[in-house]
């Protein structure tokens, strides 16, 4: 039986129901994911359960289920497809001493200083098409120089490495072009340019190291563990029984976590060109950039895919010759749903008896037809022996009546 507790009448927006909670809340804040979703939700659905428990995290994204887990003193687990992303979460839920922090400081100031003068050389450009878009040449030219520095002040994959690129990484958005005034990242208008480039990018560097250095001398209690996987295929990436499952898997709203994350992954060196970017979303669930949207139209469901009557129907709706590319995203909201079905079925074999799991998502809608994602998570769940499935309406997204977040749960009873 599952339980439907909407009341969109009452729902408000709730800010804090966002990433936007997590920007100032140290580790949580270091790096900014537009679809990432709220620390409040996680630490509500977490103090529910007193007990010590293993809690799992089957999409990390910026980790932050895993990282207040471990905060609570539990053992937090997590994986994801995109290595930027498990490299982060690692980086985030790290113990650092006093002594690896002073280190890092005192890394800074050198980097800072090589880099004013030029000392350390230049580090070669990353192949970002298009990079004067992203940054005036005076920033890019910094910032090459900067990341020259930091190889030399700091051992690669060393915590204080580690510390300062994430300081890095904030400098290369707050130096940038980009701006997060609509649902993805964008990029700011002819009006805004000249405050971006007239910051001193040294301070800016600076401030970002003071403020990751402050969340690094907060360790948590708790053990964490970050493996990088494919979240369809849970026995490869999961070990042992988990007690609680607190996730927000991608939305099916063609949102790609490769093209919100392309500037650090392209600087870092986790991307090298387009095609790869476009391989890693295909086998993303829900992403659709590059190469990834344009095998939509040759790909067939398989015959094991999850049907359901309300799908069905959605399915013909959006494929509708009056909508243009209507197969092609008829095709892709069934290759997320049954990307999803592959996922539960797996999850179900890293389950202790009673394990409860929380799943925060959003529908969607395509030419006007809802996609009501969180009804068939629940008939997913339902079918797979999960007792109390309930989906809670928890907030809304924006303006459009329609678009809601849910909680949707259950209880696993085998």
């Amino acid at each position: 039986m599952t339980t439907i507790i909407e009341k969109r009448e009452y729902l408000r927006q709730r800010s804090d129901y966002t990433y936007k909670f997590n920007t100032s809340t140290g580790r949580h804040g270091w790096l900014r994911l537009t679809p990432a979703y709220s620390l409040k939700i996680v630490e509500e659905l977490i103090s529910r359960h007193s007990q010590p428990k293993r809690i799992f995290d089957p999409f990390c994204g910026t980790g932050t289920t895993v990282l207040s887990a471990v905060y609570h003193g539990h053992e937090g687990v997590t994986t994801d497809i995109n290595p930027f992303l498990a490299w982060f979460a690692r980086a985030k839920i790290a113990c650092y001493t006093p002594g690896e922090i002073a280190n890092a400081r005192d890394a800074c100031a050198m980097a800072i200083s090589m880099a004013k003068k030029k000392a350390s050389g230049s580090a070669p450009a990353p192949p970002i098409h298009n990079i004067e878009r992203w940054w005036a040449p005076k920033t890019i030219e910094f910032l090459l120089r900067l990341r020259a520095a930091l190889a030399v002040v700091a051992e690669d994959n060393s915590p204080e490495r580690n510390l300062l690129t994430v300081a890095f990484c904030r400098s290369l958005i707050a130096l940038s072009n980009a701006a997060f005034n609509h649902q993805s990242m964008s990029f700011k208008d002819d009006k805004q340019l000249p405050l971006a480039m007239n910051y001193d990018m040294a301070a800016v560097f600076a401030s970002g190291t003071r403020f990751v250095l402050q969340g690094a001398s907060e360790n948590p209690g708790g053990h964490g563990t970050v493996s990088l996987g494919d979240s369809r295929y849970m026995p490869d990436t999961a070990h042992g029984f988990f007690d609680l499952v607190i996730t927000s898997p991608p939305y099916a709203n063609r949102m790609s976590y490769i093209r919100e994350l392309r500037p650090y992954m392209y600087w870092l060196d986790f991307l090298m060109n387009g095609r790869d970017a476009g391989e890693l979303d295909w086998k993303a669930i829900g992403g659709t950039w590059g190469i990834a949207t344009s095998r939509l139209a040759d790909w067939e469901r398989p015959a094991d895919c999850f049907r359901h009557s309300p799908l069905e129907n959605v399915l013909k709706k959006i494929a509708s010759a009056d909508n243009k590319n209507g197969l092609l995203l008829s095709n892709y909201v069934a290759k997320y749903f049954d990307d999803m079905w592959m996922h539960f079925q797996g999850l179900t074999r890293a389950l202790a008896p009673g394990a409860v799991v929380h799943y925060i998502v959003g529908n969607s809608t395509f030419y006007g037809t809802l996609v009501p994602t969180e009804r068939l998570y629940a008939e997913m769940l339902g079918r797979l022996g999960f007792t109390s499935v309930e989906c809670k309406a928890i907030r809304k997204r924006n303006s459009k009546k329609e678009l809601v977040e849910f909680d949707v749960s259950g209880t696993w009873r085998k």
